[in-house]
């Protein structure tokens, strides 16, 4: 089917909208650029389709690709046949392509190969066209000790070896065995012998069992993980009763060489030849397919939701343009702490030794309120890691002891922190700073504005995935660069003091672009209009058109500098001028005026209808931030560490990390404790992603404490019943997941459910 009408079909749109966008990405433009300013080309596809087009875009090209180079091969061969043009040219997955090549594709020497050389395929061919005939009769022509064949055992093991071949490579016939065992099929994981006790972890897969076409993606990538640490046998069985499942395939396999009466000696003959190829050939090559689509859909899922995780942290609500410290909390090394001012420039660097062994409590409140008051902090970022709490009070008794000093603490999460630290980029920005005080100054900087300090940093470091190194780290990489450069783009970037990591994920800027616009910055002082962007050195028309429009430049000659009207849409915004008698200073914000005018009056043939709606939106409320107000969470006072947990007990908390099975929540205990999905609300959900989202504040009830595994069991429903602390049904007998034989000491109740169903580790 042609690429473009696949891709409509696909997504539901017509094709003339994928032609257009398939067009623009070709000439090089962005799915941020696409979405935000060229909305008439595309009929309005958003960005959410246009990454989904451009992802299937780049599949079908490549399956296109390779449908030629196959079609090539076979041509060479002079083996293409009309009907087999045809097959290939309707393959609509890589799959199945390859399904089709493989009785053309070049292979070592097989055992059916070799017979074929020893002149066996006519006595293979026979057997199949001659039911009626004793195939050990009609070997004993076959036999030439010259070629290797002494007797009619051995020609006869010869034609099967071809029959077996052309069934391992008949398309239509993995194609029906392949579906059936994804139906129908189940993933046994036992535990290798002796591995008991170094794969504690894997305790719940000892001996477990699940529809293979039923695993969640955090499930299966816990199995495939337990399988590569030597830990987990993993064997696929064709159904839940292995022996009918192979039985089921054998006869699926026989009826491809028209077996019809085991009575009739060739038939007798084939039906073996039949089990053999389903055995030897067929079911191996299924069991690795199988689970290699397993794994890839698992993979796909487990990025969607890091991917998901990682949009809500970089949108999260910034605390603003304020003079910030940071305090990177530490116990025998100190408390790291970084003054920065409201730009995000350094004022002042501390260590403080409040903690053990030093316990420089008094004087590290004083050198604090010192700090704070020499620079009008208005802000305290307290990194959540080791002492977190504990510097957390120290900051509460600065506030009780200096009353006269205004100024808020918030703690904030700090991963990444170290990996930012140790950065090549990190050294680049203070070559002079100790490692360890580079973390406080991302700590500060991350509470005002988290987008633009945490683009620093490799996404896969921020800690908000389920199993994410064990997936494919390049199709990883790609997806959360994705989701960074569309938050970076939707949020829009002050070019006059975005840095160069935040830079280089603007729309049409490359790594070099986004240092030649720092230096240009750096020689020239501040830009004064997005016109000066085309003094940037190799900084063309192209990068120009895709760029501006995601600049923003504050107190500038011209207030659309600061607004994400693109300039060549400024023509549109004079006309509106014009009409209104107003300057633009004048106009913008005035939304009774603006909401008055009538869109359609300003279209031309360059600028429709959607994107003058946008211009209208614009000037009522330029440079709007698409991230929530700022807020911030207070943890219990006194629930500072696990053992001060009680189950009952209410506390607040901020959502870290959503997995498919539930959401982790930090409740100020250096421990996240888990809200299964069954805990989520009071109403039935089917993705936790439905209730919360990375970076929400929660009231959570705590449902259980395990302080030797540290395990914190969490509920948000309103109201828990009496049997919510006994294991339910369908956690205490399952049909299609048997518990394990093995297993070591478990805790009861709730808990213990919720982390053997969600966690399975």
């Amino acid at each position: 089917m042609d690429v473009i009408q696949r891709l409509a079909e696909e997504l539901s749109v017509n094709a003339k909208q994928v032609q257009a966008a398939v067009q623009l990405l070709d000439e090089g433009s962005t799915v941020p650029f696409i979405a935000r300013y060229r909305k008439e080309v595309t009929g309005g596809l958003d960005d959410t389709q246009l990454r989904n087009l451009e992802e299937r875009l780049g599949y079908l090209r490549e399956l296109n690709d390779r449908r030629d180079s196959i079609l090539a091969s076979i041509l060479s061969q002079d083996k293409l046949t009309p009907e087999l043009e045809a097959a290939i040219l309707a393959a609509d997955t890589k799959t199945l392509l390859e399904d089709l090549y493989l009785p053309y594709k070049p292979k070592r020497r097989t055992k059916a190969q070799i017979a074929r050389e020893a002149g066996l395929e006519p006595l293979a061919d026979a057997i199949l066209d001659d039911r009626t005939v004793i195939p050990e009769q009609q070997a004993i022509t076959y036999i030439n000790a010259e070629l290797g064949v002494a007797d009619a055992a051995a020609a006869l093991e010869g034609a099967r070896q071809i029959i077996m071949e052309r069934l391992s490579e008949d398309a239509e016939l993995l194609a029906n065995l392949r579906e059936h065992i994804w139906q129908k099929g189940v993933i046994h994981a036992t535990v290798v012998k002796g591995k008991e006790q170094e794969g504690i972890k894997f305790t719940d897969y000892f001996d477990y069992q699940e529809a293979i076409n039923k695993i969640p993606s955090h499930r299966a990538l816990a199995l495939f993980r337990g399988r590569n640490e030597s830990i987990l046998s993993l064997n696929l069985l064709p159904e839940q009763d292995e022996q009918i499942g192979h039985d089921y395939c054998t006869q699926l396999v026989a009826s491809r060489l028209m077996v019809t009466d085991n009575r009739i000696p060739a038939d007798t003959w084939l039906a073996e030849t039949a089990r053999y190829a389903w055995k030897i050939k067929l079911f191996t090559r299924i069991d690795l397919d199988l689970k290699l689509r397993l794994r890839e859909a698992a993979e796909l899922e487990a990025i969607k939701v890091f991917s998901s995780n990682l949009k809500d942290l970089l949108l999260a609500a910034p605390a603003g343009a304020k003079a910030t410290m940071g305090l990177d909390p530490g116990i025998r090394t100190g408390v790291k702490a970084a003054i920065v001012d409201a730009t995000g420039k350094v004022l002042a660097t501390e260590t403080i030794y409040p903690h053990q062994p030093k316990n420089q409590w008094d004087q590290s409140i004083a050198t604090l309120a010192k700090l704070i008051q020499q620079h009008k902090v208005d802000l305290i970022s307290i990194g959540n890691g080791t002492a977190s709490r504990e510097t957390d009070q120290l900051v509460a008794d600065v506030m009780k002891q200096h009353k006269d000093l205004n100024f808020r603490k918030i703690t904030v999460s700090e991963a990444g922190a170290s990996v930012y630290s140790a950065s090549e980029l990190a050294a680049k920005e203070f070559p002079d700073m100790d490692v360890s005080i580079r973390g406080a100054v991302s700590i500060a900087r991350r509470l005002q504005d988290p987008l633009a300090e945490l683009v620093k940093i490799d996404p896969k470091a921020i800690g908000v995935g389920q199993y994410q190194h064990d997936v494919n780290q390049a199709q990883l990489a790609r997806g959360l660069d994705n989701v960074v450069e569309d938050c970076v783009n939707a949020v829009g970037v002050d070019v006059n003091t975005a840095s160069v990591a935040l830079l280089k994920q603007v729309s049409g800027l490359s790594p070099t672009l986004s240092e030649n616009i720092v230096v240009f910055r750096n020689e020239n002082g501040a830009f004064s209009d997005r016109k000066q962007l085309k003094k940037v050195p190799r900084l063309g028309d192209k990068a120009y058109e895709q760029a501006a429009g995601f600049l923003r430049i504050t107190n500038g000659a011209n207030p659309l500098d600061a607004s994400s009207v693109h300039p060549e849409a400024y023509p549109v915004v004079e006309a509106i001028i014009k009409d209104t008698g107003k300057s633009i200073r004048d106009l913008i914000g005035q939304g009774q005026i603006l909401r008055n005018l009538d869109p359609a009056k300003y279209t031309n043939e360059n600028f429709g209808l959607p994107t003058v709606t946008d211009i209208l939106k614009e000037l009522e409320k330029p440079g709007r931030d698409p991230r929530p107000e700022f807020k911030s969470v207070e943890f219990k006072s006194g629930v500072e560490k696990i053992s001060d947990l009680e189950p009952g007990m209410r506390l607040n908390g901020v959502v870290t990390n959503v997995a498919n099975f539930g959401a982790f929540v930090d409740i100020g205990v250096h421990q996240d404790g888990l809200v299964h999905i069954s805990h989520l609300s009071d109403t039935y959900i089917k993705d936790p992603r439905d209730a919360v989202k990375t970076g929400d504040f929660v009231n959570v009830r705590v449902l259980e404490i395990d302080i030797a595994r540290k395990r914190i069991s969490l509920s948000m429903k309103s109201e828990i019943s009496p049997d919510e602390h006994k294991p339910k049904p369908e956690q205490t007998t399952q049909k299609a997941v048997h518990k394990p034989k093995q297993q070591a000491a478990q805790p009861q109740g709730s808990m213990a459910n919720a982390f053997a169903k969600a966690l399975k580790k």
